[in-house]
């Protein structure tokens, strides 16, 4: 049982959990017009999740594009992960991000010993993780983004926690992409509110106008 109340199963073939709670969230999120307050909080689930099911994981967070087309880190567990996220998204390298991009689970045993991403190992050599493990959401032939836990003790990730985020990442992906296609439409929805409000605004002044200078407003024509 999570914070949020709710259980992820049990273990099963390999000791992969079964994240049978997750997976209950997603087929009731799929039917539902979820609020903003909603779509956080099922983040927030996502995330605490992904820390429980990495015995070793001391923080976990989202990758993901933002609505300006940026790299943003969501639901973070720990202030480290946004800081190491924060790193890789300024220097443009980094585990999480090889994960999206190369759509590929990536491990990293110990920050003070590897050598792919020297810049930001350097960095995060500075802080108190030392190993994480980056799996890409996707979802059909469309990669979301990547779902991320640090550790605080090198060599604390195994290969069975490998296979755990493939797992969970592919459970996620489907959750994400719920939370993503109502804020869009959200965001359809305001930016049509907002055309029709100018629209009426312009037919008000026009209106004013033309009462002025003693003209009737001109009525649409059909094809309008």
């Amino acid at each position: 049982m999570n914070a949020h109340g709710t259980s992820f199963g049990s273990r099963g073939p390999a000791g992969i959990p079964h994240p049978d709670g997750l997976r209950a969230v997603v087929a009731r999120s799929s039917g539902q017009l979820m609020s903003d307050s909603t779509v956080d909080t099922l983040l927030g689930l996502l995330t605490s999740a992904a820390q429980r099911v990495v015995p070793a994981a001391s923080g976990a967070g989202l990758t993901l594009e933002g609505p300006d087309a940026e790299t943003v880190t969501l639901a973070a567990t720990h202030p480290d992960v946004e800081l190491l996220d924060a790193l890789q998204y300024e220097i443009g390298e980094g585990p999480c991000l090889t994960a999206w991009r190369d759509r590929v689970v990536v491990r990293v045993d110990d920050v003070t010993v590897e050598r792919r991403w020297p810049r930001w190992c350097e960095e995060a050599a500075r802080t108190e993780m030392r190993c994480s493990l980056s799996a890409p959401m996707v979802v059909g032939d469309t990669v979301l983004g990547a779902v991320k836990v640090y550790g605080r003790s090198p060599g604390s990730v195994t290969e069975d926690d490998e296979a755990t985020m493939r797992v969970f990442a592919a459970q996620a992906a489907i959750l994400v992409a719920h939370a993503q296609d109502y804020r869009r439409a959200g965001a359809l929805s305001d930016n049509l509110q907002l055309v029709l409000r100018q629209r009426d605004d312009i037919n008000r002044a026009c209106g004013v106008l033309m009462q002025r200078e003693g003209r009737r407003p001109r009525r649409p024509s059909r094809s309008s």
